[in-house]
């Protein structure tokens, strides 16, 4: 893996980078282990509390936030740093309806704080009106870590960037 250093992001960071790189899951969960990426990617289905609008115990991909009040549902897995093919790196955040607004006052916009493993490489992504879909970039591969803020609440996810 290269570090590049000096590297900086605008705040809102919502854009989709192309690449037709592609790596299997097995070298991604690889690279989950390698880097101390502790969010495994699960295939089960979605708790009861995620899974509006997905149908018959729909098995998709998704990561757990550490306090289990936030999901990440992916729609691209992998994760891809650079994505040539056209798609992109959607993700559907989807939190319990019990952490919607304890404090009326609280921005609903979704802040995620990500930190690159081992480095001290910070970018901040938005996505506007709390929890749901965005698409989130990173501008390195490796493992980040999501420090999650909404109406209020906090929790934390890794997520493993594909090369």
């Amino acid at each position: 893996m290269v570090l590049l250093a000096g590297c900086t992001t605008t705040a809102s960071g919502v854009s989709a980078a192309p690449s037709a790189t592609t790596t299997s899951a097995a070298s991604t969960a690889r690279a989950s282990a390698a880097t101390g990426c502790h969010s495994p990617v699960e295939t089960t289905s979605l708790p009861d509390w995620a899974d509006a609008g997905f149908h018959g115990g729909s098995r998709v991909p998704h990561v757990f936030g550490k306090t289990g009040d936030i999901v990440a549902v992916l729609f691209a897995h992998p994760l891809r740093q650079v994505r040539e093919d056209g798609s992109n790196n959607k993700i559907l955040w989807v939190a319990r309806a019990a952490t919607t607004s304890p404090n009326p006052t609280a921005p609903a916009t979704l802040v995620i704080t990500a930190t690159l493993d081992g480095t001290d490489t910070t970018v901040t992504r938005e996505v506007a009106g709390g929890p749901g879909p965005s698409i989130i970039d990173m501008p390195q591969a490796g493992c980040w870590h999501l420090d999650l803020r909404w109406s209020g609440h906090t929790d934390t996810i890794d997520l493993v960037y594909a090369p």
